[in-house]
């Protein structure tokens, strides 16, 4: 790891702290308070995606005709990062995106989808992302988080986006909220083995391999430029404040 990275990560480490030690992780004690967790966090792992496929309509060609676009390096990283998100397997091994496979535990386990599926009922491809933001009914601090991640995703540049892909998206799960879902899963195994897949499919995935892809992503599109580096670690902690803010809105 490049000593530019290693200043970026010592530069965040405390908006990373606050997070994992975030009071809502002691509040999810049982089933009922996981469901609840969830319904708020899919927003999350939804619009992850909208993230992901902006640094690949920047990194890659997807016009007709093709031409090629940047390092074949980058095109290869975000490509294989895509090919992960969107089409992984589930615990039976049938292909799934992991957001579908996010729903799919909500599902088994019992939790509501419904504001996430009003919301969704009233986004449409090409039209106003945060007109229809600014009109659904999800909590206000959902509502920055997902402002947050579009901004990023339409408007910043290439190197801003992919540092707060990889710098302030991973999902930071700390050991306690292990070991609860662990004993959930004992009590209630056909609740929540789904989800108990999901999350260590995203650790062992997006945690391992596609972690070191994303930040050799960062360290070629920054280079040596300096002020690329204070871009990419500004945003990367404000994004990591966003997702405090957004674990605030499943405390409340």
């Amino acid at each position: 790891m490049s000593p530019k990275v290693l200043e970026l990560k010592k530069e965040i480490q405390n908006q990373r702290d606050l997070l994992l030690s975030h009071p809502v992780y002691s509040k999810i004690k049982d089933l009922e308070g996981l469901r609840h967790f969830s319904e708020i966090h899919v927003f999350a792992v939804w619009d992850f995606m909208s993230l992901l496929k902006s640094l690949q309509l920047s990194l890659t060609s997807v016009s007709i005709p093709w031409t090629p676009i940047g390092s074949a390096d980058t095109r290869y990283l975000i490509n294989e990062i895509v090919l992960g998100e969107e089409c992984d397997v589930d615990e039976n091994g049938n292909r799934i995106s992991h957001f579908e496979l996010y729903l799919k535990a909500m599902k088994q386990m019992g939790a509501n989808t419904g504001l996430l599926d009003s919301f969704l009922k009233n986004v449409k491809p090409g039209e106003e992302i945060f007109q229809s933001i600014e009109n659904s009914n999800i909590p206000e601090n959902v509502k920055s988080f997902l402002n947050f991640t579009f901004q990023i995703a339409l408007n910043a540049p290439v190197h801003v986006k992919a540092a707060v892909f990889t710098f302030g998206r991973e999902d930071l799960i700390p050991s306690m909220f292990l070991k609860l879902l662990e004993e959930i899963c004992s009590e209630y195994p056909e609740k929540v083995s789904t989800f108990k897949y999901y999350i260590e499919r995203h650790i062992e995935v997006d945690g391992g391999h596609h972690s070191h892809l994303a930040i050799n992503m960062v360290e070629e599109l920054c280079g040596d430029d300096q002020n690329k580096w204070n871009e990419a670690c500004d945003m990367a902690k404000k994004s990591l404040e966003i997702r405090y803010k957004l674990w605030d809105a499943i405390l409340n």
